[in-house]
């Protein structure tokens, strides 16, 4: 074989790899869900950002929010896991919060390996993000609990809901859909992340690598109802364990209720 026959080979290996693993976190997909809860609100999920590996860039996301124009902003956790990544944070809830809009919060398993909890508190109160951790908000046509992370032990769900009264359609906002296996309380709506679509979606993958018996029944993606509501399960932004995708791009969502 000759040599620029060899070249040519890495330099086509090289572009596939690019192509099948890196593009994907970089080429947003602006994913849609229609559910007529009659609240009349367009939402905006924002889940598992993993800044240390986030491939769009915070111009990128607020260009997106602006075209989009949604009432109100959810992030389903996972911002990061290391005290050094929250500058980086910081830079990209600046960019979300200066699109003017209500910008609700709750914690991910990431979050919880944080040093302290403080920083990223303070990140999101100097930007005015409302961070429910095991809490709820009344709004104007319906009410948001927000529930801490369940596969880390941090979830209340009775202390989420004790201001609850139901008048109102409700919605749910948490990190890991395992909750959905041990939640009592109906709903109305409930986004999580978590489960990154796989992220190498590929068959075998969470028989490998266990994320729990939601994942093993092969809900770990998108719409689904269940018997205490219907909800919705992000592909995330960002990227973790390994800065790569396969087959699932990186993926915002906008949910017209």
């Amino acid at each position: 074989m000759e040599w620029h026959e060899i070249i040519l080979i890495l330099v086509i290996g090289v572009i596939s790899l690019y192509v099948l693993f890196i593009f994907p976190t970089q080429w947003l997909k602006v994913e849609k869900v229609h559910y007529p809860l009659g609240i009349g609100a367009r939402i905006l999920q924002i889940s598992d950002l993993h800044v240390n590996m986030l491939r769009i860039s915070p111009y990128k996301l607020k260009s997106t929010i602006e075209k989009i124009k949604p009432d109100y902003i959810f992030l389903t956790g996972d911002y990061t896991y290391k005290n050094k990544y929250l500058p980086k944070l910081e830079r990209y809830i600046k960019e979300i919060s200066s699109c003017n809009v209500p910008i609700y919060a709750v914690l991910g398993n990431h979050d919880h390996q944080l040093p302290s909890l403080k920083r990223l508190s303070h990140i999101f109160k100097s930007y005015n993000v409302v961070l429910l951790c095991n809490d709820s908000i009344e709004l104007p046509t319906f009410e948001l609990v927000g529930i801490d992370n369940y596969g880390t032990g941090h979830s209340q769900v009775q202390k989420a809901f004790r201001k609850v009264t139901e008048r109102k359609p409700v919605i749910i906002i948490t990190h890991d859909p395992e909750l959905l296996l041990t939640l009592s309380r109906s709903y109305s709506y409930l986004l999580g992340g978590h489960l990154h679509g796989k992220q190498f979606n590929v068959p075998f993958v969470f028989s490998i690598r266990r994320k729990g018996k939601l994942a093993s029944q092969g809900i770990y993606k998108g719409f689904h109802k269940g018997s205490k509501g219907a909800f919705y399960i992000s592909k995330g932004i960002g990227q973790a364990g390994v800065n790569a995708r396969f087959m699932v791009r990186s993926e915002v969502t906008v949910h017209e209720l």
